[in-house]
């Protein structure tokens, strides 16, 4: 079972990607049998918001894949908080190279991150 929040990010995507298949008006059964094919592409990136030269960047901290994501999806903001600390995070989906959607978190702490060696992203 997916986390309601993370299911509302990713349904656009999964009827989006039907209706361009020629299935002008997805199912539900259809839209979750999709999903099933593509959850185990999926991953979440998640970065936090780093100053960087008078604006922001942001430090890309881990990956996780699908089969990572469960502790993540049941409780995110406590997940970042509990590895990086506080600060203003972003999570991106994607599915293979193609992007589904993104939600910012800001869990509340001391921040952790700076420690946290960036993720190399290729």
């Amino acid at each position: 079972m997916i986390a309601p929040w993370c299911w509302d990010l990713i349904e656009p995507y999964l009827t989006r990607t039907l209706i361009n298949r020629g299935l002008a008006r997805p199912t539900r059964r259809m839209v979750l049998e999709e999903f099933a094919r593509v959850w185990p592409e999926l991953t979440a990136t998640i970065g936090v918001q780093e100053p960087f030269a008078g604006t922001i960047r942001f430090k890309w901290l881990v990956r996780l894949s699908a089969s990572e994501m469960a502790p993540f999806l049941e409780d995110p903001a406590g997940w970042i908080a509990a590895r990086y600390g506080g600060g203003k995070y972003k999570m991106n989906l994607h599915h293979g190279m193609h992007f589904v959607n993104t939600k910012n978190f800001k869990p509340e702490g001391e921040p952790r991150w700076q420690a946290a060696p960036a993720l190399a992203l290729d």
